[in-house]
Formats: structure tokens, sequence, C-alpha cells
């Protein structure tokens, strides 16, 4: 997930009761909550390096200890740093602070298996992706729900204040709590909709060969809609799917790709590092071979002309759909092929003399 439903989740984990235990447990419970992102501090060192790194040994169930362990110590020197603190004020138990910090750790796992993405949380003794695929990177539902848990007993503790009323050191512990629970609610809510999305697209006559793989992918806000993948022998096909309706929308004109040809040169670009990376990371890779085109956002490169060379393109398919279209056609008519050339997290390399690795990009950004 992105990096606000971290915090927010890691403030309200806080707030369920750790706060009672001991000192700064909120503020451990939200750094650690979003710690485990600092991976992409990889991204220094190219972007084919953050993707190899990203989601890596922070996000697994051996690391988690040791982000809260890290957090705790951080958590350490704020309070050394801090004013004299009263004699009445909250004790500070060291042990509680890691422990809060370690289950915000763990929510961030469980969060980012939530969404297609995916995580290896059992790295690196077994470096397999798993991706619930329930949620999408982005749910303002989730927003929502945890923000009110976190802003609502702030306005009444002003409320209280304006009225006299004595202040109340722990409050806003039931709403933190069913926001929790609600969140899990929302998931199995969404679990269902898959399923039953995946049903559907099963039973559907979509393509004209058989289905060999299905994969359904969420939209953010509509928990009825999902964009589905179909593969057979030699064709890719998306889907839009409602399971409220049971509709599944599909045109074999604008939703089909046929796989392509692997070529001399894609063979070349699959043994590169971005190839090896993007490779072990995607569940659904295209990668084609597209003629003498420039990165996107890159100048054309100045290769000599007696030097024949081509662009070879990695790309995924559960990207490659316009989640901001609110219709069933899902991609404003463009096409499949369109929409995956535009997809995020794209990586291009140039192949020269079907045989030499000659540049890596994603993003815009050269790996060097």
């Amino acid at each position: 997930m992105e990096p606000v439903t971290h915090f927010l989740t890691g403030a309200c984990i806080g707030r369920a009761g750790f706060n009672r235990r001991t000192a700064y447990a909120t503020v451990a419970a939200t750094l650690a909550a979003e710690a485990a992102d600092l991976d992409v501090l990889w991204g220094f060192r190219g972007p084919v390096s953050e993707l190899a790194h990203h989601r890596g040994i922070t996000h697994t169930l051996i690391g988690a200890p040791f982000v809260a362990l890290i957090i705790t110590g951080v958590i350490w020197s704020i309070s050394r740093l801090g004013k004299s603190r009263k004699p009445d004020a909250q004790p500070i138990r060291w042990l509680w602070v890691w422990f809060t910090a370690f289950i915000a750790a763990l929510s961030h796992i469980a969060l980012d298996w939530t969404n297609n993405y995916g995580v290896r949380p059992f790295f690196p003794f077994n470096a397999h992706w798993y991706s619930g695929d329930i949620v999408f990177i982005g749910e303002p539902v989730l927003w929502g729900l945890l923000m009110i848990a976190l802003v609502l007993p702030a306005l009444l503790g002003l409320t209280d204040r304006e009225v006299g009323a004595k202040r109340v050191q722990f409050r806003g512990r039931g709403l933190a709590i069913a926001a929790l629970i609600g969140m899990v609610l929302l998931w199995c809510w969404r679990w269902a909709e898959h399923a039953n999305a995946y049903n559907l697209v099963a039973a559907a006559d979509i393509t004209p060969t058989p289905v060999t793989r299905i994969g359904i992918e969420p939209y953010p806000t509509n928990p009825w809609r999902w964009h589905a993948i179909l593969e057979t022998a030699t064709t890719w096909q998306v889907a839009e799917v409602d399971t409220r309706t049971g509709a599944v929308v599909s045109d074999s004109h604008t939703d089909a790709l046929f796989k392509p040809t692997r070529t001399a040169s894609v063979n070349v670009a699959r043994q590169t590092y971005l190839g090896q990376v993007y490779q072990d990371w995607s569940s659904w890779p295209v990668v084609r071979e597209i003629g003498q085109q420039p990165a996107p956002g890159r100048a054309m490169p100045d290769f000599p002309p007696t030097r024949p060379w081509v662009s070879v393109e990695f790309s995924d398919l559960r990207f490659a759909y316009s989640y901001l279209d609110t219709s069933m056609t899902g991609r404003n008519d463009q096409s499949l092929d369109h929409m995956l050339a535009h997809s995020g997290l794209t990586g291009w390399v140039y192949v020269i003399d079907s045989k030499e690795d000659a540049g890596q990009f994603m993003n815009g950004r050269e790996q060097r």
C-alpha cells in the first residue's frame, strides 16, 4: 500500500491500547508501520536496483523484529533528546515499545500482501511473491475509515475542553479498534467478491481457445468492479467484471494480444540485470521487441548506423488497465496493446546486433 495507509494503520494500532502500556507507543507504531518502505533508498543505485530490493528483507517475517528494534532505537534517541520528563509522566516500557513496533511492522507486510504488487514474507528462505489481489494500492475507503478513528477523538476532546469536562487521557481506543476490525471486514468482503469475479470469468465464453490461467485485479473504492486477465496458449485477453450485475465485458479485437515471438534480441534482454529482476517479480510479464524506439522520457540513442539495434519492452499485464475510468469499458476505448505500453512499472532494454546490451531503463531513468 501507499504510505498514507501504512501511517494511519500504525497510528490506530498505537491507539488501540498499546498507548496505555507505555509512552511513545503511538509514535513507535506509526513509524514502524511505514519503516519497511525505506528500502526505496535502493533507488539511488538505479531503478532496477530499486525494483530488485523493494519489498525485500524489510518486508519479511524475519526482518520485522529488526525493523521494530531500529524504531525502538529511534524512540530511545527521541526520549533522550527530549526535555526532562515530569514525575507523573507515563513510564516508558521498552519491551512494550518494541512489541508495539513489531506488530506495526507486521501490519505493513499484511497490507502489502492485499494488493496486486505482491510481497515476499518468507524471503530469503522462499523468494516467491505472494499477493492477495483484493485491495488496490490506494484505497479511499480505508483512508476514510482510519482518518475518522483518529480525528473524531481529537474533535471530541476539543468539545470537552469547551464545556470544562475532565480531560480523558487515552481517548479513541474503541474507534481505533473498530477501524482495524473494519479494515479486516473490508478485506473479507473484497476476498468474497474476488472469488465471485473469478467464477464469473471462468464461466464466461470470452476466448476462442481454452484458458490456461486467470488473474483478477482490484479497482479502488468499488468492491464490485474487477479487472480480469486471461491467458491461452497463444494470447492474453482482458475483461471488465461487475460482480453486482454479473456482467463480464471484453472485446476480442481491442482486449486481446497475441504472444510475441521470442527473438534473439528478446533472449539477450531477458538475461540482463533488468530482465532477470523483472521476470522474478512479475507474475504476468510481457516481453516483446518493439523496433527502434527510445525508452519513454529518453532521447533517441546515438548508436553507429552500421550497428542495428532494437528496444525490448518489459511490461506487466496486472497494471495495463485504467483504474480511473468509472465505466465498464475500462480503458477509454484504448487497445490492450496501447494500455500495456503506457502502464506503470515498464522496463526497456536496448540490444545491439541482437547480442549486446546497450542500456537498461525504467521510469525514464537509466540503470548504470
